[in-house]
């Protein structure tokens, strides 16, 4: 029995090319799902195997839907890290493929890839309004089905080729280093058939209220070690205003010495530290690697 894969959809989104890259077309079964927590509840709740999501974009930093839902509604490891390029395309239906960019009403998009085009946006199509969508697939359907509307969507090539969309522009992103990071998830432990010559460990730490300087103490513990910190990132414990946790990536696996060590000074001073996941790194370069 194939394992099921779900991603954020329709079929068509960058999440979709990210988890077939990196799993293969044909070897799993693949589930688009509506949006980011139900992509993560679906594996919480042992509907889908694996779940692929964004967690940071190289333009407009951390996927926040991601990071909360992981850390505040479910209790899944990361298993896995692939880093996929990311190329916006402007989408026309062919009935509007010439019309004027002064005549275009609505730019539709998932929010990250319209704050990933802000600029171009602002200078191409001053005059349209911003629409978001819950994914850049789900522009494109909405413009596929809307032929007679001035709209134009922001997506994948290929939900222009699913969709028998019109690309008039590649690569319209501001910024020409366009990354995103997609983390996968699971309640198992996942074997890979390739090994990876990178490793990291996620970390939730909640510093104690009443230790000041406690935060310089947590880093120095990675310091000294010389232990390199790909990720820093503080966000809200929702239990009140100016009450935060910090979210940290170490390019270690978690049961290597000097990591484990760093732990163990950190937890001594009073953190509360919670491991998110401790799993191999890949990227696009390292395609099929199941």
């Amino acid at each position: 029995m194939l394992k099921k894969i779900g991603y954020l959809g329709p079929i068509g989104s960058f999440s979709h090319e990210a988890a077939e890259s990196l799993f293969g077309p044909r070897i799993y079964d693949h589930a688009p799902l509506n949006s980011i927590p139900d992509v993560i509840n679906a594996v919480d709740k042992g509907i889908v195997d694996l779940g692929v999501v964004p967690v940071e974009n190289a333009i407009e930093g951390s996927v926040t839907a991601t990071l909360d839902w992981l850390v505040h509604q479910v209790d899944l490891p990361i298993v896995g890290e692939f880093v996929f390029p990311i190329s916006q395309c402007i989408l026309a239906h062919p009935n509007q493929a010439n019309t004027s960019n002064q005549e275009i009403k609505k730019i539709l998009s998932h929010p990250q890839a319209i704050a990933q085009c802000r600029v171009y946006l602002k200078d191409t199509y001053p005059d349209a309004e911003w629409v978001f969508t819950d994914s850049t697939s789900q522009a494109a359907t909405i413009i596929a089905e809307s032929p007679d509307e001035a709209w134009l969507s922001i997506g994948a090539k290929q939900a222009a080729v699913l969709n028998q969309l019109n690309i008039l522009e590649a690569n319209v992103q501001d910024h020409p280093n366009n990354v995103t990071r997609f983390i996968v998830i699971s309640k198992s432990v996942e074997t890979w058939s390739k090994e990876s010559n990178r490793y990291k460990t996620s970390l939730q730490i909640t510093l104690p209220s009443d230790y000041p300087g406690a935060l310089y103490q947590v880093l120095a513990s990675f310091s000294w070690r010389k232990i390199n910190l790909t990720h820093i990132e503080s966000r809200p414990t929702k239990t009140g205003l100016g009450n935060y946790f910090f979210l940290i990536d170490a390019e270690l696996p978690v049961d290597h010495v000097l990591l484990k060590g760093s732990i163990e000074e950190i937890e001594a001073i009073g953190c509360q530290i919670r491991v998110l996941g401790s799993y191999p790194c890949f990227s696009f370069l390292e395609q099929a690697i199941h």
